[in-house]
């Protein structure tokens, strides 16, 4: 995989979204990321030395993911 540089504003806003170190999950980071792939995103920060644990849950009978930064990427 080919990661966008870790100065993108899309990989940013994940970022800034994750920071918080709380779990957040797909659907929060759509729409508060504005990001579509967050799976993408996701493998690209991980790449640059992020670690984010994503857990699944069933929520209302439905499965749902949720992402957690547990360390920040290398600058």
């Amino acid at each position: 995989m080919h990661a966008a540089p870790l100065t993108s504003s899309r990989l940013q806003r994940v970022l800034a979204l994750l920071r918080d170190g709380r779990a957040h999950t797909t659907r929060d980071i759509v729409r508060r990321a504005r990001v579509m792939a967050v799976n993408a995103c996701i493998s690209e920060l991980r790449q640059h030395g992020a670690e984010i644990n994503c857990a699944a849950q069933i929520v209302n009978g439905k499965r749902r993911f949720y992402y957690t930064m547990i360390k920040e990427p290398k600058s």
